[in-house]
């Protein structure tokens, strides 16, 4: 899977930022595992698993914080 979507981790707000931080989060199950059938089959799974969707939202939350930085907390200044 080596089409480029991702230019940088900079963004215009902290809105974007977390969009991107869920793009993110998404992308990398998408590397992990790259059959569409399979994510599929395992998205009821863990749609219904507290456990789950609260690592779920960690990884988003990590990724948030990498992008929050890479903005310096938003752009320092505006």
């Amino acid at each position: 899977m080596s089409n480029t979507w991702l230019s940088t981790l900079k963004t215009d707000s902290p809105q974007e930022g977390f969009e991107l931080a869920i793009k993110l989060s998404r992308m990398g199950v998408k590397y992990t595992q790259p059959s569409d059938e399979i994510r599929k089959r395992l998205r009821e799974d863990y749609a219904n698993n507290a456990d789950s969707l609260i690592a779920a939202s960690q990884v988003v939350a990590v990724n948030f914080q990498t992008i929050a930085a890479a903005n310096k907390y938003w752009n320092s200044g505006s």
